[in-house]
């Protein structure tokens, strides 16, 4: 439980940082898009292909990735559904939505709490794995889609994802650490440096989101974020406790391990991507923030009932 409460501090100072210099207006007016844009384009990449470069894919590909791709695969895809045939949302805001309900924070909060909690990184690097070369990918696809409006033939179309920085970043690394290559220091280290940015730069910039206050020019519709919190808190744990207990017949510690990272609020680096492409920026800050006040609550029963 104390694990959980430090991975919260851990979040809270540095989002803190990004609220007094918006308060202040220290960078100035622009500053949020500035480092969404410099997260996202150069700082998520080069941290994924440090992730994935350093990570065992044999010892990652396990029934913990297997029932959080189901169980994530799900909730998105009930979100997806409920938004676009029965709320009416566009394309670009169902995506956000999905993330939003689906995308936990895996990295600057997961990884705080793996090594508070369980005592080893490596539990949280299936939910990593999936979240960044199947959700991101997919979803970054869907997204360069709907603002570009790509026409022509269909090569284009098919191209056109394989631009984004993202895909490229974990794409490469993914390469690396199949075929076991060796990245020379001259190159790795400064990638591992540009790297360093894109956690706390995410965080700085969701705080400088809230710096403006709670009101906004178009509020996101309370609907769509009730769904997505009841999704994201309560329905998403509960599916993978379901999938990984009764079908997967997962125990202990690994059993602990999905739940509570099935639990984990939603990932800042949806509200770079909704800024990136202007879609739902209003929802994915809204969603990160109640989610993110909230989620201690479910994540402490989790610990508590579930033994390790």
């Amino acid at each position: 439980m104390a694990g959980v409460l430090e991975g919260f501090a851990v979040i809270v100072l540095v989002v803190a940082v990004g609220f007094v210099l918006g308060r202040f207006n220290v960078l100035g007016t622009d500053a949020q898009q500035v480092i969404s844009r410099l997260v996202f384009s150069a700082g998520t990449p080069a941290l994924l292909f440090v992730t994935l470069t350093e990570a065992d894919l044999n010892s990652v590909i396990s029934p913990g990735l297997a029932v959080t791709a189901l169980s994530t695969t799900a909730i998105a895809l009930l979100y997806a559904g409920i938004a676009r045939f029965a709320l009416k949302r566009s394309t670009g805001e169902t995506v956000i939505g999905a993330l939003a309900a689906s995308y936990v924070n895996a990295g600057n909060l997961g990884i705080p709490i793996t090594v508070f909690v369980l005592g080893d990184a490596a539990y949280v690097a299936p939910v990593m794995l999936f979240q960044v070369v199947v959700m991101a990918p997919v979803a970054y696809a869907i997204l360069d889609l709907d603002a570009q409006k790509v026409s022509g033939p269909v090569w284009k179309r098919v191209v056109r994802p394989l631009h984004n920085p993202i895909t490229i970043g974990s794409g490469l690394g993914m390469l690396v650490s199949g075929t076991g290559m060796t990245i020379p220091d001259l190159i790795y280290q400064p990638i591992e440096l540009v790297a360093g940015m894109a956690v706390p730069g995410a965080l700085i910039a969701f705080g400088l989101s809230l710096s403006s206050g709670w009101r906004m020019t178009s509020p996101p519709p309370r609907l769509d974020l009730t769904l997505i919190s009841v999704l994201k808190l309560v329905i998403h744990p509960a599916l993978t406790f379901v999938l990984a207990y009764f079908v997967f017949q997962l125990s202990g510690i690994l059993l602990l391990a999905v739940t509570l990272f099935a639990a984990l609020p939603t990932a800042q680096n949806v509200l770079i991507a909704a800024i990136r492409y202007n879609r739902g920026p209003g929802l994915a800050r809204q969603a990160a923030l109640i989610t993110t006040a909230s989620s201690i609550l479910p994540m402490v029963l989790i610990v508590t009932l579930i033994p390790g």
